[in-house]
């Protein structure tokens, strides 16, 4: 099958530590096989972890971008989920060696006068690499932090103890009634200089982004990234199992058209006809198919481009999205 994952580096777990009173969330720091250097990364980055042959999962790195001697991300145990934290807390250990890939970013740190970093639970790891360097920039922003407890909050001694922690706002649903009890200060009143750096589980998100539309922030001005797709799926499919109507992948190199079924991807009709493709979370959600378009409509159903991206039609995520015209041809 000529599916393949991206470019995966070899590290070893130097250290896990736990990273919430609850015992529900761990930090592993990994480190080169080699000893040397792992790639830089932009805060918001992410990379793959390969726990199996079809376990593979995302996850955000924190720390500093400039530390590129380790990478640090934060899991946080799911028991419902699709079995990648789960993984991580019980079968692996320090000495472990673990494929990891380059650090890949849909949710970069963008350029403003201002920033206010609003971070739901497990979603502040990517905005803590954002902290650090608004902070290193000395830069004007705010932190605001929500979780349903104390001790369920992930990372909560160090984000104390951080250089930027004077900038830092909790918020527990137990105490204050979290983001449902009211927008904070910060988000009150749209500041049309500022930007948004949202990040958490898709209601509190959803909410976020109602309540600061209602009080004239702009989309534009919402940057976010979802840790699970908003629709639930990695390929949405109706009563019958179908994904939509049929239409033909061309590949620009050979001229190859592909029909792609209501019943099957993108990527599975490529791979099936030996057309080597990139593929990692096969939701949507990390970007590693995204693929050049060249001609056609694309019907997106990403989690990864932004409304700019998508108006724009010249890529496509191959795991899930399909075609609105009869044909797409991809730059492959």
């Amino acid at each position: 099958m000529a599916v393949h994952a991206p470019r995966a580096l070899e590290a070893v777990v130097h250290a896990i530590t736990l990273a919430s009173a609850s015992g529900g969330c761990r930090t592993f720091e990994l480190r080169p096989v080699d000893g040397g250097s792992f790639p830089p990364f932009e805060p918001g980055a992410h990379i793959d972890v390969h726990m199996g042959p079809s376990l593979i999962r995302q996850y955000s790195l924190l720390g500093s971008p400039e530390d590129t001697g380790r990478y640090l991300i934060c899991v946080r145990r799911t028991p419902g989920g699709r079995g990648g934290s789960i993984a991580l807390h019980q079968e692996v250990a320090v000495g472990a060696r673990l494929r990891i890939s380059a650090p890949r970013n849909h949710f970069p740190l963008a350029d403003a006068a201002r920033h206010v970093l609003v971070a739901g639970g497990i979603g502040v790891t990517p905005l803590m690499a954002m902290a650090e360097v608004l902070a290193r920039r000395q830069a004007e922003f705010s932190f605001l932090y929500y979780a349903s407890t104390a001790a369920e909050a992930p990372l909560l001694e160090e984000l104390r103890a951080a250089p930027y922690a004077d900038r830092m706002e909790f918020h527990y649903d137990e105490v204050d009634g979290g983001v449902r009890a009211g927008l904070p200060a910060a988000l009150r009143t749209a500041d049309p200089e500022a930007v948004v750096q949202l990040c958490g589980p898709g209601p509190f998100m959803d909410h976020v982004i109602k309540e600061a539309t209602a009080v004239g922030w702009r989309d534009d001005q919402l940057r976010i990234e979802r840790f699970a797709p908003a629709t639930p799926g990695a390929v949405r499919r109706d009563a019958e199992g179908s994904t939509g109507a049929e239409f033909t992948v061309r590949i620009a190199s050979t001229g190859q058209g592909y029909p792609v079924p209501g019943d099957r991807t993108i990527a599975e009709v490529l791979a099936a006809n030996g057309v080597e493709v990139a593929l990692s979370c096969e939701q949507g959600m990390c970007g590693a198919c995204l693929t050049p378009v060249l001609a056609g409509d694309p019907d997106h159903r990403d989690e990864v481009q932004t409304a700019e991206e998508r108006a724009a039609n010249n890529q496509i995520t191959l795991c899930c999205s399909r075609a609105k015209s009869p044909e797409l041809l991809l730059d492959l």
